[in-house]
């Protein structure tokens, strides 16, 4: 009986590839589809030389253009990460009517094309738009401005988040929250120092996916942004003018420049990420 235990085993477990088959396999994805398109944008921008390098990466358009794009997108990534643990809270702790098609709602960003998703908040938040109007007569510019950009950024990325802390949401027991209840604690200390640390390493990914979504985001912010330079213009803006000038090393300069900040902005999020989730363990 054993032996045949044993047998069933060993062909179950067979059924799984090796490791050094799988590992090949990862290895080659990954460098077909992520390293060697990005070592491209270095291969190319080396061309330019360091000194040409440093002069467009210093360049007043570019770091206004970094500075609005990394901003709006730390911001936009920011209020994700505050009313997404809130959506998601309402949908996994509560029942009400139409819930189904609220969680639906939810994923609505990503099947809608992101240029009419620029089109409809530009609509919406232009002067003369529904919500704009009400802003403008307090005086208050949405559309062509770092907040329209900020508010088009949140819409885009902000499903992230919520995809991301309802499971953990859902796997958490009831009974650790009544316990915490029974041994005395208020509402406020349970969710600061139960849920809270359970939810802290998703909570981190949710943020770092909607940040790095949201950096990267082109269709629904050219329209709402005005592209202006120096005010309003969005480095993946910048990039395409570039190239559209038939500057492909500039172009590329700038887009390594982008690479290499968010490679070490995520590895700082990521750092933190395994922080949170080995500090209680």
């Amino acid at each position: 009986m054993s032996h045949t235990v044993k047998s069933f085993r060993i062909k179950q477990h067979s059924v799984i590839p090796g490791f050094g088959i799988t590992m090949g396999f990862t290895f080659l994805y990954l460098t077909l589809l992520v390293l060697i398109p990005v070592s491209m944008v270095f291969f190319n921008s080396s061309s330019i030389g360091l000194v040409k390098f440093w002069e467009i990466a210093s360049s007043e358009r570019v770091l206004a253009s970094l500075k609005i794009s990394f901003g709006t997108s730390f911001l936009a990534a920011l209020v994700n990460a505050i009313f997404g643990l809130l959506i998601a809270w309402v949908l996994e702790r509560y029942t009400f009517p139409c819930k189904k098609i609220v969680d639906g709602l939810i994923d609505l960003p990503f099947a809608l094309p992101t240029a009419v998703a620029g089109i409809s908040l530009t609509t919406l938040y232009a002067p003369n738009g529904w919500i704009g109007k009400l802003f403008a007569s307090l005086g208050l510019k949405i559309s062509y401005t770092p907040l329209g950009i900020t508010i088009a950024l949140i819409f885009i990325s902000f499903p992230f988040v919520v995809r991301t802390v309802q499971p953990v949401l859902k796997s958490i027991d009831l009974e650790v929250e009544e316990a915490a209840a029974c041994l005395g604690a208020t509402r406020l200390q349970t969710f600061i120092k139960v849920i809270v640390p359970e939810l802290l390493p998703a909570l981190i990914t949710g943020f770092a996916l909607a940040f790095a979504r949201a950096l990267g985001e082109y269709g629904s912010v050219v329209f709402i942004s005005g592209n202006m330079p120096m005010k309003t213009e969005i480095t993946p803006l910048l990039i395409r003018t570039k190239l559209e000038q038939y500057d492909y090393a500039g172009g590329t300069a700038i887009a390594a420049i982008m690479l290499i900040i968010s490679f070490i902005m995520l590895l700082v999020i990521n750092i933190f990420q395994w922080w949170a989730s080995n500090r209680h363990k």
